[in-house]
């Protein structure tokens, strides 16, 4: 019997046997539509997360970094303020003469005891408040903003308000010393007056800032340990040097790191507080100079833009020689504990 052949289908798909080679932009049209994929999914992975951070870099290196850089050109060169397009070639003789010049070392003697003088009560203080404050007290919301406003006060009234109170006829200060029989003091004209004066200035406006930095970090130390230590038979104070010392370190480090770059830029409060010329100058004799109001004397009074830049990078260098002498503390101690 003879067999018929079936005859192809009129609709539908035809019979793969019978599908002919793949059109043009078939197969590869969606690979290369595949591949366009892959490449913007790489970018979104590896690109995107730079282009989120890259405007703060760009900030960065428009305010910060080239700043830098051109007060470091000009301090190689004789420049004055009333022609900063003529440069004068010097290399480092603005750096040799500043290593030899006596104001600059009695600037920089001025700012580490102002330093010295402003910092260590400052945060002693500040500890000691926010230990109290850590505690459970009637109020407590009141008195956290109570000690972070002196840190809201501008610089220029706190500087004026205590300026008064240290005044040698009629301020506030010497009332209280002349009532304990003690002769007036003349704040201003005397060194060690005068530094214990503009040091007040600072630990009155940051002395409660410090003590929230202290806070928040003693908030954060878990109240098992001080239970522990309790049932230990620690008593309030070895809790404090056992517990809540070594749980802020690191907020110590920070606050005496943050304060020793305050202190190396005081500028306002001495300026403020010498009232008039004799601030810029430090008082009569220098007595309370520091490195900014040397660098403003020289840049903005002597018009010596070169010999100001010279002072703006050693400046520079002593923090990080500070921050690098911090640092190596840190190790040993860490090695040490």
């Amino acid at each position: 019997m003879a067999t018929s052949t079936p005859a192809a289908p009129t609709g539908g798909r035809p019979h793969p046997a019978s599908a002919g080679p793949p059109a043009p932009g078939g197969t590869g049209g969606g690979a290369s539509r595949q591949a366009r994929r892959n490449l913007l999914h790489r970018l979104d992975i590896g690109a995107v997360p730079y282009g989120f951070i890259a405007p703060f870099f760009l900030i960065f290196a428009a305010f910060g970094i080239y700043p830098l850089l051109y007060t470091f050109w000009i301090s190689l060169h004789r420049v004055e303020l009333a022609t900063m397009d003529t440069m004068e070639w010097r290399g480092l003789a603005n750096f040799t003469e500043l290593i030899a010049d006596d104001r600059f070392w009695n600037a920089l003697t001025n700012t580490f005891t102002i330093g010295v003088i402003s910092t260590v009560p400052q945060l002693l203080m500040a500890l000691g408040l926010a230990h109290l404050l850590n505690y459970r007290l009637r109020g407590s919301a009141f008195f956290r903003v109570a000690v972070i406003t002196p840190y809201a006060t501008s610089i220029g009234a706190a500087a004026l308000v205590f300026t008064m109170l240290f005044e040698r006829d009629f301020g506030m200060i010497n009332w209280g010393l002349g009532l304990l029989g003690i002769d007036h003091v003349d704040w201003e004209s005397q060194k060690w007056p005068a530094q214990l004066a503009v040091s007040t200035i600072v630990i009155w406006r940051w002395t409660g800032y410090n003590a929230l930095l202290y806070l928040a970090s003693m908030q954060a130390i878990p109240k098992d340990l001080y239970e522990s230590a309790a049932i230990d038979g620690a008593s309030r104070w070895q809790q404090f040097r056992t517990v809540t010392i070594p749980g802020i370190s690191a907020t110590i480090i920070f606050t005496i790191v943050l304060s020793t770059i305050g202190a190396t830029q005081l500028f306002g409060e001495p300026l403020i507080f010498g009232q008039g010329p004799n601030g810029i100058s430090g008082g009569a004799d220098n007595q309370y100079q520091t490195l900014g109001l040397l660098l403003y004397e020289e840049g903005w009074k002597n018009y010596q833009m070169g010999r100001a830049s010279a002072i703006a990078w050693a400046m520079f260098l002593i923090l990080i020689l500070v921050f690098v002498l911090q640092r190596l503390v840190a190790r040993f101690t860490s090695r040490t504990s």
